[in-house]
């Protein structure tokens, strides 16, 4: 429960569920202390176990059964694509029902999981909840044994008070800014070459990216050769989203996988135009010319080309920040994804016997993946004892 994309919406999700009907529980398969979402958890009065990062794998998932068997949850929904797996097989024996996630680009995913991790995790569960309908058509595409049964979507959503809308400053040099891991999926050089020949074009801006990750040092090299260190700053992980948005002109996200990015919609949500490279659902979440710019990942020149038209034209920038903004209010609340989660949890088999009255049972997630139980037993092993 760290600072990732997948980690907000866990809590988007929990935050969201109505409590007098569903108690969620949440699992951390490689947990710490100082997680950044565990205080959030705990205001939410959500239980949270732990099965310790250093832990050998099957040993973890030995305690993950155990884990289940004491919570005896009716749901129990992996939220990462390489714990997926791990869902399904502590799901054995009990009648809980597997549900697996994939919040990426669906072939990226299972590479980056490992031959063995990736092929097992993106089969089981049979049932999994993609974030990306372009992920999920690919899934079902597949000519491969190792994919699900049931490829279902429910996009992101957004905290729109968390998100506001924030007028665009109509003075000043424009300020870009990327907002990710410092990752190489993330194609970071791809902003910074463009940014070069935008400079190159005689045109002035300054350029953030919030995030911090292994390709630090050697961004922070391309931009020296590049010569565009003076306009270009690294602030590194930032908790303070939102500000650094109402102070941008327009967001630009370069990444070769995604699934639904948050960056783009937080963007959209606090009124920013956004460029964004044709990765997982941008295209249908980006009104290309209306509310941002789509462009091919390997087209430099239109990339170029975008990034010079939010420059040179403020105006443009606001018109389409408006209609970002009016976008997002459509089609990313909440509610939408707890409405669409708990419909999934159903066609994967889940009865959900008690949904007229007070209080149900409901999902188990080790982080993620989460469960909601009738009780929250005590549990005899210390190391899966709950943090509060």
């Amino acid at each position: 429960m760290d600072r990732g994309g997948l980690e907000r919406q866990l809590s988007y999700l929990l935050r969201a569920l109505d409590r007098d009907r569903y108690r969620p529980a949440v699992v951390l398969w490689n947990g710490q202390a100082d997680d950044l979402y565990l205080p959030e958890l705990a205001k939410l009065d959500v239980p949270v176990y732990s099965l310790h990062p250093s832990g050998r794998p099957w040993v973890k998932l030995r305690k993950l059964q155990a884990l289940v068997r004491a919570l005896r949850p009716e749901v129990l929904h992996s939220y990462t694509f390489y714990t997926n797996i791990a869902a399904e097989c502590a799901a054995w024996g009990t009648p809980a029902i597997p549900v697996g996630s994939v919040r990426s680009d669906f072939v990226w995913a299972k590479d980056d999981s490992g031959p063995v991790l990736g092929r097992l995790s993106a089969r089981w569960p049979r049932y999994q909840i993609f974030n990306s309908d372009a992920a999920a058509r690919a899934a079902r595409a597949a000519v491969d044994f190792f994919v699900p049964h049931v490829a279902g979507v429910v996009r992101n959503g957004l905290d729109f008070d968390q998100f506001p809308h924030s007028p665009l400053m109509s003075e000043g040099e424009p300020r870009i800014l990327g907002i990710g891991y410092l990752l190489p999926v993330k194609r970071w050089d791809r902003l910074l070459t463009a940014i070069q020949a935008v400079r190159r074009e005689g045109l002035r801006c300054t350029v953030q990216i919030a995030g911090d990750g292994p390709l630090g040092p050697a961004l922070a090299r391309q931009a020296q050769d590049l010569g565009i260190a003076d306009c270009l700053e690294f602030l590194g992980h930032t908790a303070d989203v939102p500000r650094l948005l109402a102070q941008c002109t327009f967001v630009v996200h370069t990444a070769d996988a995604e699934g639904c990015p948050n960056a783009v919609l937080e963007a959209m949500a606090c009124g920013r135009a956004v460029i964004a490279t044709e990765a997982g659902d941008v295209p249908a979440v980006i009104q290309h010319g209306k509310t941002g710019f789509v462009v091919p990942r390997d087209e430099h020149a239109a990339l170029v080309h975008c990034i010079a038209t939010l420059i040179a034209d403020r105006a443009l920038c606001v018109s389409m920040g408006v209609a970002a903004r009016a976008a997002a209010e459509e089609n990313f609340a909440l509610q939408r994804v707890v409405t669409e989660t708990l419909a999934f949890y159903r066609r994967a088999g889940w009865q959900d016997s008690r949904r007229d009255q007070s209080v149900a049972r409901g999902t188990l997630t080790c982080a993620p993946m989460a469960a909601a139980t009738d009780h929250t037993p005590t549990l005899e092993r210390s190391d899966c004892s709950p943090q509060r």
